[in-house]
């Protein structure tokens, strides 16, 4: 999901997003924030626990140029302990007329906890089903603002947005992110002039009886409470064609008649996008009803299943709200906690739109202003604490659920390498006991380390669920022989991380232009890697790629902590000539002469032969500096 978070600047923001491309996932993330107040005395209900929804048939009849709503909402739920009575989330300023089981009335009360408690007509059994028939009607709550009606160049809009708390402000449901219908039918009346959009597809033509427009959508795949949707208003139709032969799916574009000409350039990129994610992961996962979009005013998108809710069109946001059909639709997070699993997912696999669309430089730059953004901040994690599930800017903050989210994602790739690391999302994906149902962080974990063959424990533990990045600091040393030393110094932004382990790429540089990438495996502090390095280091450069969250590093050349190694001397006797002998590519500085008293007797800089013959018989010294590192040696004359 994508929206905007201050209601004052809602009109601007909207504006604004139409006017300028936010081309980025970082810029846009921002506008993702549930427009609502900050803090939420909201949590799952505990009333609604005894029960498992499995079929809505939801009968709405609706006008969007009139804040109401009157329906008709058929449940069938199977009870998970003995029922007396049956509680469903629903605002109290939606009337309920009537609920019936098997045609007989049944007696109910709306409370002020914004709950309807229906008493059923006799003890329900555990494991038993049964459905329960709700006809209500009324204004909607607006306190999250999730049924909104609206105007777009003069003509009335009505939409829906439910996520996280605000389905039960519009229709009598289950408002729990752990229990899906298996499958919904969506009636939506309206006025004969409006299209009506839902999710699923239309299973048959719309029925038109008198002023009125009756259109059926039938969803069949499970789907929660919030992420049903409905809009209607003078929608123009843009179809296009997803996916490959055999498996081809129509993509349905629900737009603004006064925008969808402008907008047809970027609505061409959806089956681009829809390719390249069947190529990374795996088939669409609603293959066999519909993807598409349906504009509304909201300030950002809503991953609604088969259709997506825009405010407009670039590429970033269509890349993102798809994303979301496979991560949050097909598999969405078991709790708040865990929402980085819809969100996190959503920013990175938009993210690799710009790596395999635009190319490495372009995917770098990402990472970076992603990265930039992490860091601007000292502390943070990704998953969240039970202080934080009532405060929806947390929930949906751009800093942590989404961009370290996604980097964190882009470590792991980093750590196990795109085979291992897209085999684990692939597998991920297709667990029977994850796909169309719920997934938690440790259940990702384990389909990773799955494929990768090791423990990812401590990787999550500091990326996940403690907070900070790593500071490092790196030193290189030239030892010659083809050889290089390193050594890797860290500190941390929080304390509650005692060490960043991850492997660390550097990139070195020679004097004649050489470039060599190395990855060093980083565990402890202080830690020191000796390195084939095929040509003289002039320079050294800390995640050129940006693959790590950190911040305020330093990369840098030593010359004088280590001595040269490579370097021998030979005195011919006979001619007094003394000679140096360095390995290639190494460029003397200096060399100092000393006498066994210690006073200086000759200093050369490029030398490598010298003339000793007017000599005094006895010991000398000789201090030689070169481009690598210094040698002190001794010689004797006879």
């Amino acid at each position: 999901m994508k929206k905007s978070y201050l209601i004052v600047l809602l009109a601007v923001m909207i504006s604004g997003y139409a006017q300028k491309k936010e081309s980025q996932t970082q810029d846009i993330a921002i506008l993702e924030q549930k427009m609502a107040s900050k803090k939420m005395n909201l949590r799952v209900n505990p009333n609604t626990q005894n029960y498992d929804i499995t079929y809505h048939e939801l009968r709405f009849s609706v006008d969007p140029a009139n804040y109401y709503i009157s329906g008709v909402v058929t449940t069938t739920f199977t009870a998970l302990s003995d029922l007396s009575t049956i509680t469903f989330d629903l605002t109290n300023q939606l009337t309920v007329s009537s609920v019936t089981k098997d045609g007989a009335p049944l007696t109910f009360v709306q409370n002020v906890d914004n709950e309807l408690v229906i008493t059923l007509p006799t003890v329900l059994n555990s494991n038993t089903s049964a459905t329960v028939v709700i006809s209500y009607s009324g204004a909607p709550a607006n306190g999250e603002q999730a049924f909104t009606k609206s105007i777009h160049n003069g003509s009335p809009v009505l939409y829906t947005l439910s996520e996280p708390y605000g389905a039960r402000d519009w229709w009598p449901c289950k408002q729990d992110l752990n229990d899906k219908a298996d499958s919904i039918d969506v009636y939506i009346t309206a006025p004969s002039q409006y299209i009506s959009v839902a999710n699923g597809i239309e299973t048959t033509t719309p029925i038109i009886s008198g002023p009125y427009k009756t259109t059926h959508f039938h969803h069949g795949y499970p789907i929660p409470a919030y992420l049903v949707a409905i809009a209607v208003t003078n929608y123009s139709v843009y179809n296009q064609t997803g996916g490959t032969i055999p498996n081809q799916y129509p993509i349905i574009n629900y737009i603004y008649p006064e925008t969808l000409s402008s907008v047809k350039t970027q609505l061409d990129q959806t089956p681009l996008i829809l390719n390249l994610y069947e190529s990374l992961f795996e088939i669409y996962p609603f293959h066999n009803e519909k993807y598409g979009h349906a504009q509304f005013g909201w300030g950002g998108g809503m991953e609604h299943t088969t259709v997506s809710f825009m405010v407009s069109f670039e590429r970033d946001l269509i890349a993102h709200e798809m994303a979301h059909q496979w991560f949050g639709d097909k598999i969405t997070c078991g709790s708040w906690k865990d929402i980085w699993l819809n969100e996190g997912f959503a920013t990175y696999v938009a993210a690799l739109v710009i790596e395999n669309f635009d190319g490495q430089a372009s995917f770098v730059t990402e990472k970076n202003k992603m990265i930039n953004n992490i860091t601007s901040k000292t502390n943070g994690a990704v998953y969240l604490t039970d202080a934080e599930l009532t405060n929806v800017n947390r929930i949906f903050d751009s800093r942590l659920t989404y961009n370290k989210g996604a980097m964190v994602l882009n470590m792991l790739r980093f750590k196990m390498g795109d085979a291992l690391f897209f085999q684990g999302i692939k597998n991920y994906l297709k667990d029977i006991n994850l796909a169309y149902k719920y997934a938690k962080t440790p259940d990702l974990q384990l389909h990773l380390e799955a494929v990768y063959g090791s423990s990812l424990a401590e990787f999550f533990n500091d990326w996940i669920y403690n907070q900070g990045y790593p500071i490092y600091n790196i030193t290189a040393q030239n030892l010659g022989g083809g050889q290089a030393k390193f050594t890797i110094n860290q500190t941390q932004s929080d304390a509650s991380v005692s060490y960043f382990e991850m492997p660390v790429p550097i990139r070195v540089f020679g004097t004649g232009g050489q470039q060599l990438d190395l990855v060093l495996n980083n565990t402890i502090n202080g830690e020191t890697y000796t390195e084939n390095v095929p040509f003289t280091i002039s320079s050294i450069t800390f995640d050129p790629n940006k693959n790590i969250i950190s911040k305020s590093n330093t990369a840098t050349l030593g010359k004088e902590k280590f001595e040269l190694t490579a370097a021998q001397i030979s005195l011919n006797q006979a001619n007094d000539m003394l000679t140096l002998n360095l390995s290639n590519g190494i460029t003397i500085e200096k060399t100092v002469f000393y006498n066994v008293a210690g006073q200086r007797i000759k200093t050369t800089h490029s030398a490598t032969n010298w003339d000793i013959s007017t000599w005094s018989t006895g010991v000398y010294f000789m201090s030689v500096q070169t481009d690598v590192g210094s040698k002190k040696l001794k010689f004797v004359k006879n």
